[in-house]
């Protein structure tokens, strides 16, 4: 590759400013908001990839996806251009932008002090572009004292620096949660906090491999540097800052299409394990799962239906299935409808050679075709080779779409698990149809991950138009999370796994992917011991996404009963996420409709607070909930730091409030789960619920976690009908104030459907000793308190 160092401004327009670099190339300057910019490297001016689908702003990308000249959906204000010999300057009212000779750009922002320097280029070469090659790489220069987040799934600590990255995505099963990549989804996206003016991201719009190196080299003949390399496609990034880390969390979302909103079963427990599917009587192995569960007393709302049902001998066809093993899959869905445990089926993007359906998908086109022929494809799956469906091909996203609705939908299937879909294809050159405009596949493999994922909402969205679908992907790049929930996909059986899990899922959190788990128990390696599966399960029931699943080496199962003397305590925590559901609910409502991340590393609400960046197993489930997993074997004790908040924190269990920027340690048993509320805040809680749905919930609890002293501070609950795409809706205001002298709670609500419960239970913590009054009505410990419309 070769440094790009001469430019000229060649034209600027109401939205852009364009630069041409030497004599031949184009950089374009896109001010999207008024701290939002685009820079785009066009090699000879003209598009590599001119297409992008992880950008949608305006819902309008899929499935074709959206002209990489657009700048629809944003708000493009007016900017000011400024010219001096070798430089630019490009700003708005909060952000400024400084190019110089040779191509060199400096970002500031503006501050109560006036401009300050957020972060700058290397000054020593900053962008490189291939002569033969559309290969390109950017560097920023690295300060000693920032913070770099982001990047999705990614291993090990969750803060990035000095570590390099791929986004290649792999089926990695059985990978080390502190050490391997690169994983399974491709999100290009870092956070970096600077030392005093905020925070900025980067995203960078390709779906080719790419590497980013956050100062792991080092090259004497520059400063300390990072970068982003690519071998083919564009350079084309979105440049943001703000005072708020939180901020760019936010806008990334935003970004990247928002965020469907599930149905509410899909919170309950998932059951989950290869075991079922795969034995010869899978059909009574199944069933046989609901017995269990109804005589251990565990609440379930759904199953991952492994691909074994598929199966042939002991390869997998997708859209098959095997009628020795389930002989009536419409009466098994039927009995898991009736016992209200959704089938979430497992469908796979990629047809072995002697797949019952190869020779009809190959002679329709259906296949990714050979870089070097118009056969398709082959690459190595399931331990043979296959081709992979091509899914920017409108006909094969309406053949998906008719198996989804006749091979699964029709045979009462409620959901979609969309599986191995890493798509490794390493013919770069492999075809693809493009919509009619061919492309490489190494410009858009993990696309064909999320086109799938969209084939599979739309074949669920239109067999039932009335509901919201639900839908799990594995693999994906940015955008998958406008259609489903994913997780961290095949993790290994240890303590290890258990602990860096959480911050695989900070990590996606922190790049826009909300609605997230892992494999509870570990997929891969051994079965858990009683311990180590009873702390998976008590971190699990604080993800948005609580799944059992596993692959065990010796065949065996891990369920909530896998270990009797533990089920007690398994049972017990599986139940207390069931009563957490209206606040879990309300968290997911707010990731959709506020952006709100719902599992939020401790510094993103606490940047003041120093002592929340320093490596930690802690995290918040929504902005009230600390939740301290014991993640250690034989631990008896748990060291946890509460962040200064300046009102402290509620010990859930016991009722004592602690100071905030406090470190406390307490001794735990097995059955402990330490959780921490932030004070000032309200848990509304399910009294029984045997469901996730709404008709399930008996009862509700308001638990107050009041400030001391004088306080005022605002909650709120969401309730509707739990799967309805646009049913009538209840929003619930929750106002607590208080003084030394006294509590007061305010209820208000608003939308088209009645509050659920005409009388709610109040609590108090122990150590709360004021007295609470509801529209000036004296409240005793344990009270009710009716409940009116409007008020």
């Amino acid at each position: 590759m070769k440094t790009l160092k001469n430019w000229n401004l060649e034209k600027n327009d109401d939205t852009t400013v364009y630069l041409r670099v030497e004599d031949r190339h184009l950089v374009c300057i896109n001010i999207l908001a008024d701290t939002l910019f685009r820079v785009r490297l066009l090699k000879d001016g003209t598009w590599r990839l001119d297409r992008s689908w992880t950008i949608n702003p305006d819902g309008q990308t899929f499935p074709q996806g959206r002209s990489r000249d657009s700048v629809a959906g944003f708000s493009c204000p007016s900017y000011r251009l400024t010219q001096s010999e070798n430089q630019l300057q490009i700003e708005t009212g909060s952000l400024r932008l400084t190019i110089t000779q040779p191509l060199q750009f400096t970002w500031e922002a503006r501050t109560e002090r006036g401009w300050a320097l957020v972060t700058e280029d290397r000054p020593t070469g900053a962008y490189m572009l291939g002569v033969r090659t559309h290969a390109h790489s950017h560097f920023l220069r690295r300060q000693s004292k920032e913070r770099v987040y982001g990047l999705g799934e990614k291993a090990g600590k969750l803060e990035r620096s000095k570590r390099r990255f791929e986004m290649r995505s792999l089926d990695a099963m059985g990978y080390d949660a502190e050490h391997t990549d690169p994983l399974y989804k491709h999100l290009p996206f870092t956070i970096t906090q600077t030392e005093s003016v905020g925070s900025f991201s980067i995203f960078y719009d390709t779906l080719n491999t790419c590497v980013l190196d956050i100062g792991r080299e080092l090259d004497n003949y520059h400063a300390p540097y990072r970068s982003f390399t690519a071998d083919d496609g564009d350079l084309d990034y979105y440049f943001r800052w703000s005072p708020r880390i939180l901020d760019l969390v936010k806008s990334q979302l935003e970004l990247t299409g928002g965020m469907a909103l599930p149905p509410r079963w899909s919170l309950g427990y998932s059951g989950s394990t290869m075991a079922y599917t795969d034995a010869p009587d899978a059909q009574n192995q199944l069933i046989g799962f609901l017995q269990k569960l109804e005589e251990e007393g565990i609440p379930c709302d759904s199953f991952h239906l492994s691909s074994g049902y598929t199966s042939i001998e002991d390869k997998r066809y997708v859209f098959t299935w095997n009628r020795e093993k389930i002989p009536d899959p419409v009466k098994l869905t039927g009995q898991f409808n009736d016992a209200g445990v959704r089938l979430i089926a497992n469908i796979k993007p990629c047809l072995l050679r002697n797949h019952p359906h190869y020779q009809e998908v190959a002679q329709r086109n259906l296949f990714i075709k050979d870089s070097e022929s118009d056969n398709p494809e082959l690459s190595s799956f399931w331990d043979d080779e296959g081709s992979h469906l091509d899914f920017t091909n409108p006909d094969t996203l309406a053949w998906w779409q008719d198996n989804v609705t006749h091979a699964l939908l029709d045979q009462g299937i409620t959901s979609t698990w969309n599986d191995n879909n890493e798509f490794e294809v390493w013919d770069h050159g492999a075809r693809c149809h493009g919509f009619g405009n061919e492309i490489e596949v190494g410009l858009i493999r993990p696309l064909h991950s999320l086109l799938m994922v969209h084939a599979s909402w739309e074949a669920q969205s239109h067999y039932s138009p009335q509901t919201r679908p639900y839908l799990v992907t594995r693999s994906g790049c940015a955008g998958l999370q406008q259609f489903a929930q994913t997780w961290t996909g095949d993790n290994r059986t240890n303590w290890e796994s258990l602990r860096w899990n959480i911050r695989m899922g900070l990590g996606l959190s922190l790049s826009g992917i909300y609605n997230i788990g892992h494999d509870v128990g570990g997929f891969a390696g051994p079965q858990p011991g009683p311990e180590l599966l009873l702390r998976w399960v008590q971190n699990g029931i604080f993800h948005p996404r609580f799944t059992i699943h596993s692959w065990n080496d010796d065949g065996s199962v891990t369920e909530p009963w896998t270990h009797p003397g533990v089920v007690r305590e398994i049972r017990a925590a599986i139940r207390f996420r069931y009563r957490l559901l209206p606040y879990l609910y309300t968290c997911l409502w707010q990731a959709v409709n506020h952006k709100e991340p719902i599992l939020r590393p401790t510094f993103l609400d606490h940047e003041s607070d120093p002592r929340t960046y320093d490596d930690t197993d802690d995290f918040l489930l929504g902005r009230d909930l600390l939740v301290a997993s014991v993640v250690e074997e034989g631990a008896i004790t748990r060291v946890v730091y509460l962040p200064d908040n300046g009102s402290g924190w509620w010990d859930f269990w016991t009722g004592q409030w602690h100071s905030p920027g406090t470190r406390v340690e307490q001794s735990v048993s097995l059955e402990d789960m330490p959780l921490f509320v932030r004070a000032g805040s309200i848990l509304p809680l399910a009294d029984e619920a045997e469901k996730a749905t709404p008709e399930a919930e008996v009862g509700r609890t308001l638990m107050l976690f009041p400030a001391p002293g004088s306080f005022s501070s605002t909650s709120m609950i969401f309730d509707d009908d739990g799967e309805s795409r646009d049913g009538p809706q209840c929003i619930t205001e929750l106002q607590l104030s208080g003084d030394d002298q006294g509590l007061e709670l305010n209820l208000t609500h608003t939308g088209d459907m009645p509050f659920p419960f005409s009388q709610l239970k109040v609590s108090l913590p122990a150590g709360e000793r004021r007295p609470l009054s509801c529209k000036g009505q004296l409240i005793k410990k344990g009270g009710l308190i009716t409940v009116r419309e409007g008020s």
